[in-house]
């Protein structure tokens, strides 16, 4: 893919999008522009996945017309906001330029997946996550995100990313939350100074469901930031997709029940580029016979990736079964092979 990007391959155009960590501003693998380094540069599938991980569109190759040409009434209305990000849209607002919001948000949803008003609500949070991250007052950042009030923010914020912005007492853990670009979209990854508790796809209709466990289970509250073994595990998972690292040397937080923990300590030992049957795995934890409740452990793996959850397959060596998506499994899956065997 940076291949592409650097020969502006017109053959790609479409297939995938790149964001560019320096300037946050995603593009077409044609943009004229002056091309980045590789280490600042990030792939997406979808151009909501680069909108989701807080990159804006290019105004050069305007790449949220890749799927479908833009129409001139509404490349209006997007110009606007590029120049006001921050602004609260209504119908109302689009029925005064003459356009009627149905069509707005038919054409989004038809080439990116998404409503006009779902891409202003990740633009808008995403600015705040960014100011959120470099430790700036959630009640300043609600209001200058457009928010009236920091509980309209708080719940806002809640939806998006299944937690929310606010104050501990020294009895709570509080986890640190941030988020992680990948080639399979953008994962969200929670930890303290010490140990890992989360990676997740940011799609994953499981997401909050896993942030309430974990809250549960650990006693925790979670604050969007940057810590040092976040960090560390945006260098891993870089490595991970690039093909040179086969093993996360993290340390884990495997929170859940015994039977639960004895699945997940088999998933990590899983060689890089081997699979392993529902039926195998249950076997080799003594547990003959319990193939589904081991699917349902599987499921409940809130470390994806770094716990390969991915490698577990049927009998038959066919797919199933995977939180983040079967098209995420077999990419993992071809990828690992193909390195193992390099």
């Amino acid at each position: 893919m940076y291949r592409a990007l650097l020969e502006r391959n017109s053959e790609y155009d479409g297939l995938f999008f790149v964001g560019v960590k320096t300037t946050g501003i995603f593009c077409r693998c044609t943009c004229s522009a002056k091309k980045p380094l590789q280490k600042n540069v990030v792939f997406f599938t979808h151009a909501r996945d680069a909108i989701a991980s807080g990159y804006r569109a290019c105004k050069r190759c305007r790449p949220l017309e890749a799927a479908g040409r833009m129409p001139e009434w509404l490349e209006e209305i997007v110009g606007a906001v590029d120049r006001d990000p921050l602004r609260r849209w209504t119908d109302a607002d689009f029925e005064s330029l003459g356009v009627d919001p149905t069509r707005i948000r038919r054409w989004f949803k038809a080439n990116h997946g998404i409503t006009f008003h779902s891409y202003l609500r990740s633009r808008r949070l995403a600015n705040a996550l960014a100011q959120l991250s470099v430790g700036d007052d959630a009640a300043r950042v609600a209001l200058d995100a457009g928010y009236e009030s920091l509980s309209a923010f708080r719940d806002a914020f809640q939806k998006w990313l299944g937690a929310t912005p606010g104050k501990t007492s020294d009895a709570q853990r509080v986890l640190t939350v941030n988020r992680i670009p990948s080639p399979l979209g953008p994962l969200i990854a929670a930890a303290d100074d010490d140990q890992l508790f989360l990676v997740e796809f940011a799609d994953r209709r499981m997401l909050q469901t896993q942030f309430q466990r974990l809250s549960k289970r650990a006693g925790a509250i979670f604050r969007p930031g940057d810590n040092r073994l976040i960090d560390q595990t945006t260098e891993q998972l870089d490595e991970y997709f690039t093909g040179v690292r086969r093993q996360f040397t993290l340390p884990l937080a495997l929170s859940g029940t015994e039977f639960q923990q004895s699945v997940w300590r088999r998933l990590v030992k899983i060689d890089y580029g081997r699979t392993l049957s529902y039926e195998q795995l249950a076997r080799e934890i003594d547990r003959p016979g319990a193939q589904r409740a081991v699917g349902r452990a599987n499921g409940d793996n809130r470390l994806a990736i770094v716990v390969p959850c991915h490698r577990v397959v049927r009998s038959d060596g066919s797919l199933c079964g995977y939180g983040g998506g079967l098209r995420r499994k077999e990419w993992m899956l071809v990828h690992e092979r193909a390195n193992a065997a390099s």
